[in-house]
């Protein structure tokens, strides 16, 4: 089965390698390479490839953000994430943002176009240590927010967030577009519901439960 591919990176020399890979493989149609995401989503737009292989270190923009814009879009492209590491949290966002593969460079060449041929073919692609990190990091963060919705309010829950990723109750207030006395009401209110003290204390908490 033939299908088209767009692929993005931000490396001349990765992209030429990709090029010089794919040359010998009749089945894959290489349409555009693209060094930044700029590039990248106009030419997937004007393509509608079946395929998108790309970085997540663009340029001008996380290559998740763009994953994340697609899928949010009326463009049915399938990702594949080609990138040299990946964190528990980005490979999380990969994994929410619909990203059927995921091969890092360090792996042979071969296993690329293996991915690749796979996932045009409706399967999934993941390197298996990294996406069972994440997978269990995500159940349990999953699980904790389920638990802290039966203590705490949507509103609450996101200013709890915002303070465990150290924003001052000034910060938190501009970003959700409400008073600072508003956000010191929830706060008051999470410490008692919590049984917490201190934003110390909160960010602990978080941590703990995977919620940050």
């Amino acid at each position: 089965m033939a299908f088209t591919l767009v692929a993005a990176d931000p490396h001349p020399l990765s992209l030429l390698g990709l090029a010089q890979l794919l040359e010998s493989e009749t089945d894959i149609n290489l349409l555009a390479s693209c060094a930044t995401a700029a590039e990248t989503m106009k030419e997937v737009v004007r393509y509608q490839p079946d395929l998108l292989l790309i970085d997540i270190n663009l340029p001008d923009r996380s290559g998740l953000e763009l994953v994340n814009e697609l899928k949010n879009s009326s463009v049915e492209v399938k990702v594949v994430v080609f990138t040299t590491m990946m964190d528990e949290d980005q490979t999380i966002d990969a994994l929410r943002f619909g990203v059927k593969g995921v091969v890092l460079k360090g792996m042979p060449s071969h296993l690329l176009v293996q991915c690749l041929q796979k996932v045009a073919a409706g399967g999934l692609w993941m390197e298996k240590e990294s996406i069972g990190h994440a997978f269990e990091k995500m159940l349990h963060r999953e699980a904790g927010m389920r638990r802290l919705a039966t203590i705490l309010t949507a509103r609450e829950t996101e200013v709890m967030q915002c303070v465990a990723t150290g924003l001052s109750n000034q910060q938190i207030a501009k970003k959700l577009i409400v008073s600072e006395g508003t956000i010191k009401i929830h706060v008051h209110n999470i410490y008692r519901k919590l049984g917490i003290n201190n934003r110390v204390d909160l960010t602990l908490y978080a941590q703990k439960r995977g919620l940050v």
